[in-house]
Formats: structure tokens, C-alpha cells, sequence
């Protein structure tokens, strides 16, 4: 009976000494740790590129015609519609550039840039990379008259989805008008643009 009550007096002794629980039979045997869940990992959620949009453009130029050539800033309006198919996307559009490039000729200006484009290329969630063409119109002030001739347009472009609706992104475009307004020159401008949109 002394030796019992010795043996439960010495594991409480211990028990209290290291932290640990003790019961009369002696020391307990430490609780386990709750397993440790790691968080499920945040993705980001898709975006449906199917639906209308339109934006507002506000980019840079370099144009030429012929020997004589020139830079200035373009801003514009633009608008679509496109067509999500799960891994591609597809879309028409119209957009406008008014500029007042001095095309470094007595005057000569790049006074404006119309598109009817077509796109397509990669849905990549909420990014939308696609290439872009179609038809182009210019309007200059050439040799003191006002000129509008047709050409066409290519290049490539970014759309990011900040939210449902609006949309940030940017294109980089070549311009091409041959023989334009019957001058005997070409006219040819290179455009870069900054887009802000809004899908509906």
C-alpha cells in the first residue's frame, strides 16, 4: 500500500514538473497535434469574353508619306462584338484614331485613321491575345487639300479583364495605303494604343 501511494505521489511530482498530465496510474501520454490544412489555392476565375464591348483608345504615331514622315499622339473610340469558344475567341469591330501627325511637307498632316477589324486568337482566362486585319481609311491634308483614300490594316493586340465589364489592354498596328488619294505615294503609319473597354 506505501509503495503504491509512493509511486502515484513521485508521477505526480513529474507530471508537474515537465507540463505534462498525469493520472494515478502514471504519466499520461501526451495528446497528439491537430493535423495542420494547408489553404485550397485561389484561382482566378475565367472570364466570358462572348458579348459587346466598347472603349476609348489613347496611343502614339509614326507616319510617312513618301520621303516625308512625322510622329504625334492618337486618341479614339472603339466598339464589337465577339464570340467565346472556349479556347478561342473571335470578333468584329470599328475603331477610330484622330491624330494630327505633320507629316514634315509644308503643311502636309495624317489627320485620322477608321478600321473595320476582324480578331481572333487565344482565350487564356481573363487574357484575351489575338491578331487583327481588315480594312482601313485614312484622311490627310495633302499639298493643301483634304484627301480620304482606303488601304488596309494588321497587327496584334492584349485584352485584360479587370472585372466582368471593363477591360484594360493594348494593339500595336500597321497601316498601309497605297498610292494614296492618287498622289503617286504611299502612305504608311504604324500605331500603338493603350484601350480601356466596357463589355456588356
Amino acid at each position: 500500500m506505501k509503495e503504491a501511494f509512493f509511486r502515484t505521489g513521485l508521477a505526480l511530482a513529474l507530471g508537474a514538473g515537465l507540463g505534462l498530465p498525469a493520472s494515478a496510474g502514471g504519466l499520461a501520454a501526451p495528446e497528439p497535434e491537430a493535423p495542420v490544412v494547408a489553404p485550397a489555392p485561389v484561382i482566378a476565375p475565367s472570364a466570358d469574353w462572348t458579348g459587346g464591348w466598347v472603349g476609348a483608345k489613347l496611343g502614339y504615331g509614326d507616319a510617312s508619306h513618301g520621303a516625308n514622315d512625322g510622329t504625334g499622339a492618337t486618341y479614339g473610340i472603339a466598339g464589337g462584338y465577339d464570340w467565346d469558344f472556349g479556347q478561342w475567341i473571335a470578333g468584329v469591330g470599328l475603331d477610330w484614331d484622330k491624330t494630327n501627325i505633320d507629316l514634315g511637307n509644308a503643311g502636309d498632316t495624317l489627320d485620322s485613321i477608321a478600321r473595320l477589324k476582324f480578331r481572333a486568337g487565344a482565350d487564356l482566362g481573363r487574357t484575351f491575345l489575338y491578331g487583327t486585319a481588315g480594312a482601313a481609311r485614312a484622311k490627310a491634308d495633302i499639298g493643301g487639300a483634304s484627301v480620304s483614300d482606303n488601304g488596309w490594316f494588321g497587327g496584334v493586340g492584349l485584352d485584360y479583364a479587370l472585372t466582368n465589364q471593363w477591360t484594360l489592354g493594348g494593339e500595336v498596328l500597321t497601316n498601309r495605303f497605297n498610292d494614296f488619294g492618287n498622289t503617286g505615294t504611299d502612305l504608311d503609319a504604324t500605331t500603338a494604343s493603350v484601350n480601356l473597354g466596357f463589355r456588356f
